[in-house]
């Protein structure tokens, strides 16, 4: 099976932007978030799509609609056509002349540009791979999905060539899973509170390496009672401190470094 995340990866550290990069009057998971996320030097665009109740895709957080959006609504429950007349508001919460996204339409944009990792669609592979195949994308696309077994199948049945990785918390208890199945098994997203998690062992990291697989840190902060990489954070990074962030994601050995500010992690990885 094809891993052209690998033979990326094995040239530099790999950057992925969480949802593009976005603040002041760009929203994310937006084209413009995502074309400045690769101006700043993103090897990888995460960004989340949302089944329309017309069983379209869009390029939404879902639970997000009041923050970006200023509407206390659920996507989930309208038609493509309504979604896509939406306006975002920026970050003073100032209506913006941008729109939601059709998932076709950044497929078509980034085509053969760079990576995509796609989240929050495990449970709607199967339009999720029609999409994809619809542009002939399928080498760009990384699935990610919770570890637990409907996800896997669901990769199994819809998507079993495309590059995927498992999130694993704190103890890998799915791997065994995996390699018996007909997954394309990359590698895996790693999220742990503590350094002495399980996940973040140095014979745990040697062993999934010698197994080929690419391992994704997490510099990312969504709250910050919840440690997603034992606090070795894009924060504390950009507070003068990169050692203890991003650096402790590379001596560990991490593949890819998901952040909120690829352009200052591009900058220290010089």
């Amino acid at each position: 099976m094809k891993n052209s995340l690998k033979s990326a990866a094995e040239k530099k550290l790999l950057i992925a932007a969480h949802r593009g990069v976005w603040g002041g009057n760009i929203a994310p998971n937006t084209i413009e978030a995502f074309e400045a996320a690769l101006a700043q030097g993103a090897d990888i665009l995460e960004m989340d799509v949302l089944r329309t109740v017309d069983n379209h895709l869009v390029v939404f957080h879902t639970g997000m609609e009041k923050y970006h959006l200023g509407r206390d609504i659920c996507l989930n429950n309208l038609t493509e056509k309504e979604i896509l007349s939406i306006p975002y508001v920026n970050i003073d919460g100032v209506e913006t002349e941008q729109r939601i996204q059709s998932f076709d339409s950044v497929l078509k944009r980034f085509k053969g540009r760079c990576f995509l990792n796609i989240d929050r669609g495990w449970e709607d592979l199967e339009l999720v791979t029609k999409a994809v195949e619809r542009y002939g994308m399928q080498d760009q696309i990384l699935l990610k999905s919770p570890a637990k077994v409907q996800y896997f199948q669901n990769v199994e049945r819809f998507a079993p060539d495309y590059m995927y990785m498992p999130i694993i918390t704190e103890e890998d208890q799915c791997s065994e899973i995996l390699e018996t199945m007909r997954i394309n098994y990359v590698g895996a997203e790693l999220v742990f509170k503590e350094e002495t998690s399980a996940v973040a062992a140095d014979t745990y990291i040697c062993a999934m390496h010698e197994k080929g697989r690419l391992l994704w840190g997490n510099g990312i902060v969504f709250n910050y009672r919840t440690k997603l990489s034992a606090g070795h954070s894009d924060d504390i990074s950009i507070l003068g401190h990169p050692k203890d962030g991003w650096g402790f994601l590379r001596t560990k050995g991490f593949d890819i470094i998901q952040t909120d500010w690829p352009c200052l992690l591009k900058q220290y990885l010089l």
